[in-house]
């Protein structure tokens, strides 16, 4: 529920504010910006007293966190320098990428062709209500 609740929303929206919303952002940017370094804190914290998320071993509530934490780089806006803040997220993220499954999971994108530019076209697809702007 962390990951559903707390390190989703608060990192896609600081993501949002860093790279996507008209100004003026400062308020929002700062906001979500705080809110996503400290779930990640939290995150950081309890890894450094655990090898998994959640029982001592490898579970689904790993596989989740992977997910976001592949992110960490665009999250913080920092690029790669983002791991040395968060050295025990990195550790579980690598360990988690390391499983075959993982590895099935990020070829995946390798076999499909995705538009990657954000464009007029793919904000009016993406961000529909900023027509009433």
């Amino acid at each position: 529920m962390f990951t559903a609740s707390g390190i989703g929303p608060f990192s896609g929206q600081s993501v949002h504010f860093r790279n996507i919303a008209p100004e003026p952002k400062e308020y929002a940017l700062n906001r979500y910006d705080y809110e996503a370094h400290r779930h990640w804190g939290v995150i950081e914290k309890h890894l450094s007293q655990h090898e998994f998320m959640v029982g001592g071993q490898y579970s689904i509530v790993d596989m989740a966190f992977w997910g976001w934490a592949r992110l960490v780089p665009v999250i913080m806006g920092t690029g790669e320098a983002s791991w040395a803040t968060y050295p025990e997220v990195k550790r579980l993220f690598d360990a988690v990428g390391a499983r075959p499954a993982a590895q099935r999971a990020e070829a995946l994108k390798g076999r499909h062709v995705f538009k990657t530019e954000l464009d007029a076209d793919a904000r009016k697809l993406l961000y529909p209500q900023n027509e009433r702007l």
